[in-house]
């Protein structure tokens, strides 16, 4: 599927637009290459990372150090990474494809690997010099060195900008001297350079430094952090008291390090979601596998509709979070493509094919870290007492997917970004809510039609369940924009009901769009369960958003404009035929009891 502008919707476009199902990429639409990629991958994690997760559990550090350097060996650390610089050179889907299985059988790993070849090593690739490129990125592409971020303060967790850490500039001009602390910090117990953010005298922006660990140049560091999960992924302070770091390691320009933080975010925002997706296969394979084994009343558990209803859920969410993901990242890697072929430098290309994005990043990273959190507290469940047993795979996994939701900015905080984003979006022109919200205000003026729809085709209600749910978002955010202006961010509970409504549009409309493509393609008995999982996603979003649209509606108006969006909103969320849910549920758990294993 090539790169074509005019087919390429821009970031939060989807809202808006309609989407072709034949337009969105799918991982069925893997390639030859990305298909090896994934097998390796998948080996590699079998062989080095699985088998080894009570030492991971142990406090090992220096497994997940021996476990990141073999990746380096196999080139799995510089899948991103320009070839001219030792890295792969390969797509952005790529880049989600090897995050995506490298990071489901230990958090520790999967932190690691992403703090490394997304935080640490990027920044570098995109906004270094060349000669900042040719020293450092080769050896963080191989594993030779391994790199980490070095942004979060004590008093500066979410207000980034605000750090206290300063830079000071010699009297000859040649050096800085850096002195301030740095929390959480991954992999700071074995990484050979950091990317740090400190301020230049008053300035109102930080800037980044590329800054080698180096314990003579005033670098110490606190004890390992203990930590609820990741158990093996190095977290320390870190202390610089006058690190003297060159002027040339400077990295981008004064006062651009948080713009080069935002953006190494949204990066590791959507690379997030990646790791969140084959956590979620394992979990679920491990937990049908334990259902089918376990008797009970002398039969399997996985017989009762109560681990049915269990299974079929997380398989759901697994599906649709795959979905969304891969159909972003594709986006990102066309975007990136488009901009190289306008003469943009492969820098320039990758950060803005990204930022295009970043509602998107926000989006997924919210869901699915949440979707894994789910996830794996129901694997549990379906363990029973066992699940609670550090002995089962399942207390880890739980314990490891709880950071998800907080680092690469809270989920509250995401939240409020996706929708801040679509409104700055709107404002610059890049994306027209103004016209749609309007139509939808007029149209809830007007008398609404009374023709009984013709749903024959495939997915035809789900389809049109979307673009009404599309219209309760605009009537929601359009009276809300209406009513605050440029204080809208302020009114945070409008913003996060807001937001829930945004988040689910696009991961019903992904799962939605998926199964059409592969439906015309393969046939539509082939995606039989496929059919029922986007049909039973769809079902939950349309409550989710009734309910986040009520409370929105309820907290900023009153008497007749608040009569009539509630009446809108029931309009948005009609059903002309409700799913049967038992069913559904039923069709999507016999495949995965019977597959013993997530088979999607």
């Amino acid at each position: 599927m090539e790169a074509k502008s005019k087919d390429l919707l821009r970031g939060g476009q989807f809202l808006v637009k309609e989407t072709k199902a034949e337009d969105v990429f799918t991982p069925e639409d893997f390639t030859e290459e990305q298909k090896m990629m994934r097998d390796s991958v998948k080996e590699f994690v079998d062989r080095e990372i699985w088998p080894m997760k009570e030492r991971f559990e142990q406090h090992d550090y220096a497994l997940t150090e021996e476990v990141m350097r073999k990746a380096g060996e196999m080139g799995l650390l510089g899948v991103a990474v320009p070839e001219e610089y030792g890295g792969l050179g390969m797509g952005f889907v790529t880049t989600m494809l090897v995050c995506d299985y490298i990071s489901g059988a230990s958090g520790s790993v999967a932190t690691a690997f992403g703090a490394h070849t997304g935080i640490g090593t990027m920044p570098i690739t995109l906004y270094g010099t060349e000669e900042q490129k040719k020293k450092y990125v080769p050896k963080l592409a191989t594993g030779e060195w391994f790199g980490a971020y070095a942004l979060t303060e004590p008093g500066a967790g979410s207000d980034a900008n605000s750090g206290k850490t300063k830079a000071v500039l010699s009297e000859d001009g040649k050096t800085y001297a850096i002195s301030g602390q740095k929390m959480w910090i991954s992999n700071a117990g074995f990484c050979n350079t950091f990317i740090v953010f400190a301020r230049i005298e008053d300035d109102k922006n930080i800037t980044g430094f590329i800054v080698e660990n180096d314990s003579s140049n005033g670098i110490s560091f606190g004890e390992e952090e203990k930590k609820l999960g990741i158990h093996s992924s190095s977290t320390r302070q870190v202390f610089f008291s006058d690190t003297k770091v060159p002027v040339e390691n400077m990295l981008g320009e004064r006062g651009e390090g948080f713009k080069i933080a935002m953006n190494a975010l949204n990066v590791g925002r959507i690379k997030l979601a990646a790791a969140g997706l084959d956590g979620q296969r394992r979990v679920i394979s491990k937990a049908v596998e334990y259902a089918n084994e376990r008797i009970q009343f002398d039969v399997p558990i996985s017989s009762f509709g109560a681990i049915k209803l269990k299974l079929a859920e997380m398989a759901t969410n697994a599906y649709v979070d795959e979905s969304a993901s891969y159909r972003a990242a594709k986006n990102v890697e066309d975007r990136i493509a488009l901009r190289i072929e306008a003469g943009n430098s492969h820098q320039e290309a990758e950060l803005k094919g990204v930022e295009e994005y970043a509602i998107e990043c926000s989006i997924l990273k919210v869901a699915v870290s949440e979707d894994i959190q789910h996830c794996t507290d129901e694997g549990i469940q379906i363990y029973g007492g066992m699940g609670y047993s550090a002995e089962a795979p399942m207390e880890s996994a739980w314990r490891d997917a709880r950071i998800t939701r907080i680092y690469e900015g809270t989920n509250e905080i995401n939240r409020m970004l996706s929708v801040g984003m679509l409104v700055k979006k709107a404002m610059k022109g890049h994306v027209d809510l103004l016209n749609p919200a309007q139509e939808v205000a007029s149209e809830l003026m007007g008398i609404p039609s009374f023709d009984t729809p013709d749903y024959s085709e495939l997915l035809s209600e789900e389809k049109a369940m979307i673009a009404k749910l599309k219209k309760a978002f605009l009537m929601v955010a359009g009276s809300a924009v209406q009513k605050y202006g440029t204080e809208l961010e302020e009114h945070q509970q409008t913003l996060l009901a807001a937001a829930d409504i945004l988040i689910e549009i696009y991961m019903a409309e992904s799962a939605i769009l998926r199964t059409e493509k592969n439906a015309k393609r393969f046939g539509e008995d082939t995606q039989k369960e496929q059919i029922a999982m986007s049909q039973l996603y769809l079902y939950h979003a349309v409550d989710i958003i009734t309910v986040k649209a009520k409370e929105a509606i309820l907290s900023f108006s009153e008497g007749d404009e608040q009569r009539a969006m509630l009446m809108g909103l029931r309009r948005f969320t009609k059903y002309q035929n409700m799913p049967n849910i038992g069913q559904l549920r039923k069709t999507i758990a016999e495949k995965v009891i019977s597959e013993n294993k997530y088979p999607f």
